[in-house]
């Protein structure tokens, strides 16, 4: 997990920052992005791509990577932001605010697959959650962030179960979609088919 930081600490780089973002693909919610430099000579254990980290896992590691932290950023951009620049647009404006919104500006950026407009060098990594350290870091930390988000908009608005599938378009989501309609926070250019189907209905 720490090949492509210890090749770039050879290098000269010194301030190596991880990018990721969650929630590219939900009906409804934010796109959540995090930025983070990490310390690299004691690297926390358990630290790898979200989606094969537990939950309780995540829950407890993400507090420990925000405090030991070079610097962190988190950034998210809403359904509304989603739905006027598209998510593509929105993912890379999202990650590139949160990485010049950290306290002490990167050298370097490694981010997952994406091309970023940034100010300083970046590399994109195909799978990079899964093969960089700092973009592991940043995945978790996002993950976090975003579920939590999800997990209220669930007590707000029960009858989507948010709660169990954080907005993406599971069968009951989509039933109650169907049924119900949208809520505030659905991304209504992800959900026009679904939305159409459940009118041809009628």
């Amino acid at each position: 997990m720490l090949s492509f930081e210890r090749e770039l600490l050879e290098q000269g780089y010194k301030y190596i920052c991880g990018v990721d973002e969650v929630g590219r693909g939900p009906l409804a919610g934010p796109v959540t992005c995090c930025a983070v430099i990490m310390p690299l000579e004691c690297p926390i254990e358990g630290v790898n791509d979200s989606k094969q980290v537990s939950k309780k896992k995540r829950e407890r590691l993400a507090p420990l990577i925000c405090e030991k932290a070079i610097a962190v950023s988190v950034r998210s951009y809403s359904h509304v932001q989603i739905d006027e620049m598209n998510i593509l647009a929105a993912t890379k404006a999202c990650m590139r605010e949160a990485v010049l919104s950290l306290s002490v500006p990167p050298d370097i950026v490694l981010v997952d697959a994406l091309k970023l407009d940034l100010p300083m060098p970046t590399r994109g990594i195909i799978h990079g959650d899964a093969l960089s350290y700092s973009i592991a870091a940043a995945s978790i930390v996002a993950k976090v962030e975003r579920d939590k988000f999800m997990t209220e908009m669930a007590e707000k608005y029960p009858e989507y179960d948010f709660e169990h599938n954080m907005g993406y378009g599971t069968a009951k989501h989509i039933a109650a979609l169907k049924e119900f309609g949208p809520c505030p926070i659905h991304r209504l250019s992800f959900i026009r088919g679904i939305l159409a189907e459940q009118q041809s209905f009628v």
